[in-house]
């Protein structure tokens, strides 16, 4: 047999075995509200060949690849054991087993590792949370496709209705509404089928039944009218971002609204992962910040912990965005006027004032610029850091993958070893910034990190993590982070 006889052969056993593992993964995530991940990268609804990559990738965050045979064992370890609703990483479980010398066997292991998930200790799955989207533009429509994406399982949120602006037919309306969910010129085909049904005046994805609400003003509309109850408000259109403004969608129906855009004077300021933890449980007006805050904060609490940080400036590289033009034309800013897809445009960022309401600890005064490029998708941060002490960029980067891979922040945070990354490489990701190992630069107390990020994608996992978060249905993850 030839070598590459050999390596077709093996390829074609994996596929064997990714296939034994999807019935798993999918009885675990229906029957149990158990969500399996594979270094914070969810396998539910995934192919044979997508559970595939996803191992493979793994060499470029751990330093070896993680096969599926070393991972079956933990998926049917987790199948005998009787599990409440969680979220279980079996590449962590593999990668935790193998530096564990104590010689227990892989079900003992696993049985030990999500203990705090089995038998007396599991939750109870709770009953979905409504949830409303004000506004259905590009960041309302990812955050309505992870919803939709999301239901029936162990997030436990509902999405109910969204509002838009009321005007033209209702029936071409909801139908050119359905079609922008259906497809999207860079995320792709929606993962499902979308059907519209005019007489309810309702959306239909994935057996969701999604009401269509026309209105031009909050106080339009009451969503007890719908059976809507307790719900969550994603107000997706940054019309209002004030306490007084967000206040008026606190209507009947409505318990909390969360905005996804920065809030200004009171708002608290939410970056999932390093400050979710603040909000009050009687707090009814927060923001996710921007999509540009999101990506940075993470790294910057990351490196501040390690390394103490003194000062900072952010220059965003950012993709064009509906607030500018395609052509020339009239445009209240300066430079947004401008035509977007032909020009780069120098314009400001409120990322960094940002930093001071999600990281109050940190002292360092952090000043932040942008430019907006010709590109639809995918911007990248270039943080520039004056560290508390001397490093060395080997240090750095074996500091921020294990970030990446055990700590808390590694839903928010990853990490790409690839020399030949560009931004496209990045569109769909789910975290909120990636690190650039091959990019970053160190020289004594000096760090400059380049973080790329999915300004849409990204930024609407993170929305909905914080979501998640206020609505009591985040459930736990296993085996737990360092902290």
């Amino acid at each position: 047999m030839t070598v590459n006889d050999d390596s077709f052969t093996d390829w074609k056993n994996r596929e064997e075995i990714a296939e034994s593992m999807i019935p798993m993964i999918g009885r675990l995530h229906r029957e149990r509200d158990v969500t399996v991940l594979l270094h914070s990268r969810s396998l539910v609804n995934k192919s044979v060949v997508s559970i595939l990559k996803t191992h493979r990738f793994a060499r470029q965050i751990a330093g070896t690849e993680l096969s599926v045979t070393d991972t079956l064992p933990f998926l049917e370890a987790l199948t005998a054991l009787d599990l409440g609703p969680s979220q279980i990483d079996i590449g962590l479980l593999a990668e935790d087993h193998r530096a564990d010398d104590r010689g227990l066997s892989v079900a003992e292991f696993t049985a030990e590792a999500v203990a705090g998930a089995t038998g007396v200790n599991k939750i109870e799955s709770r009953e979905p949370r409504d949830v409303v989207l004000y506004g259905f533009g590009r960041i309302g429509r990812l955050v309505a496709r992870l919803l939709i994406e999301k239901a029936g399982s162990g997030n436990g949120l509902r999405l109910r209705a969204i509002v838009v602006r009321g005007g033209g037919r209702a029936s071409e309306d909801l139908v050119k509404r359905a079609s922008l969910l259906r497809r999207d010129s860079i995320h792709g085909q929606f993962q499902g089928t979308i059907t519209v049904d005019e007489a309810e005046g309702a959306i239909i994805a994935n057996g969701n039944t999604i009401k269509v609400i026309y209105a031009n003003d909050p106080s339009e509309v009451d969503y007890t009218a719908y059976g809507i109850k307790d719900a969550i408000l994603i107000d997706n259109t940054g019309k209002w971002r004030d306490r007084e403004g967000l206040s008026g969608h606190l209507r009947p129906g409505i318990d909390k609204v969360v905005l996804t855009a920065p809030g200004k004077g009171d708002v608290p300021n939410i970056v999932h992962g390093v400050n979710h933890d603040t909000i009050k449980p009687d707090e009814q007006i927060l923001s996710c910040a921007s999509c540009t805050t999101n990506a940075i904060v993470p790294p910057l609490k990351a490196m501040a912990d390690e390394y103490g940080v003194l000062r900072g400036h952010v220059e965003t590289v950012h993709s064009f965005t509906n607030d500018q033009n395609l052509l020339d034309n009239y445009h209240k800013a300066d430079r947004r006027g401008r035509s977007a897809p032909l020009n780069m445009v120098i314009t400001e960022t409120g990322a960094a004032s940002a930093v001071a309401k999600a990281l109050p600890d940190l002292k360092a005064p952090i000043t932040g610029s942008s430019i907006r490029v010709p590109v639809p998708d995918v911007s990248i941060a270039i943080l520039s850091l004056r560290l508390g002490r001397e490093t060395t960029r080997e240090e750095v980067l074996d500091y921020l993958r294990d970030v990446s891979l055990t700590s808390p922040l590694k839903r928010q945070i990853d990490f790409t070893t690839a020399p030949d990354a560009v931004s496209m490489d990045f569109v769909g990701s789910r975290h909120a910034s990636i690190v650039d190992a091959g990019a970053t630069k160190v020289d004594g107390d000096n760090a400059i990190l380049y973080l790329w990020y999915d300004n849409e994608f990204g930024y609407s996992c993170q929305v909905i993590r914080v979501v998640q978060h206020v609505s009591g249905v985040e459930y736990p993850t296993y085996p737990a982070a360092a902290v």
